[in-house]
């Protein structure tokens, strides 16, 4: 469980207490980004070799990509979810994209479990932390909302 406190030499703290299977009730969710046209996040892809292969790959400025959606948790995946405007295009997440997921996708899948403890997560992505968008996550899960804005920080701005 995770109980918000004041400590007065320190300003607000988070503190998260010891709940036996928490991990269980979290709902981790994200996006990720593949590329169409074949390119590779240099990221994920590391060359080894003991001379340098001086390889690169020349690729377009702004290739076509496609961006999914899921969440885990104990009970399972919701999503995926692709984000596409009206002519069936793959476009980028923005805020608005975003809220309409959560509304015609990921709340009406949460109404088909008993999700009454669970946590949802989410990163500090712009999209994720709009005001509009902590609005609408916080009338869905009250407290249990872990986001950058959100009533518990997201693990990286965590005060413990």
């Amino acid at each position: 469980m995770i109980k918000q406190g004041v400590d007065s030499s320190n300003g607000p703290k988070t503190r998260i207490a010891v709940v036996p299977d928490f991990h269980k009730r979290i709902l981790f969710s994200d996006e990720a980004h593949f590329w169409l046209n074949g390119y590779d996040n240099k990221q994920n892809c590391r060359i080894w070799s003991e001379a340098n292969p001086q390889a690169y790959v020349e690729t377009s400025l702004h290739p076509e990509k496609l961006t999914v959606w899921c969440a885990l948790w104990a009970g399972g995946i919701i999503g995926s979810y692709f984000f596409k405007n009206q002519e069936c295009h793959y476009v980028t997440v923005n805020g608005d994209r975003y809220r309409n997921m959560i509304t015609n996708l990921f709340i009406p899948e949460l109404n088909k479990h008993d999700v009454q403890e669970l946590w949802f997560q989410q990163d500090g992505a712009t999209c994720h932390t709009a005001r509009a968008t902590i609005h609408l996550l916080k009338d869905t899960f009250g407290d249990h909302l872990i986001s950058r804005f959100g009533p518990v920080n997201w693990p990286p701005r965590l005060y413990l």
